[in-house]
């Protein structure tokens, strides 16, 4: 089983109404909302080309555009969303 690395927590300020969104979609995907936020920031770095472990040349195609390629997991453009 691999290790589990160490998290690092922090206090995030948000307005009533993205709160309440945000608790709604984390509802929809049958997560918490500590969880739903660790996959969007997880997808954010990805689709960014700046996961760890993904350099982000990577995921820039030819014109410059993010994703190299159709289905391409580790850019995250093969996930559905």
């Amino acid at each position: 089983m691999a290790e589990k690395q160490p998290s690092k927590n922090f206090l995030l300020r948000l307005d009533r109404a993205s709160m309440e969104a945000l608790e709604r979609w984390a509802a929809d995907e049958f997560r918490s909302v500590n969880g739903q936020l660790q996959w969007i920031v997880a997808d954010a770095l990805r689709r960014a080309g700046r996961a760890p472990g993904v350099r982000s040349d990577e995921c820039t195609g030819p014109d410059g555009s993010h994703g190299a390629s159709d289905g391409d997991e580790a850019c995250g453009t093969g996930a559905a969303v």
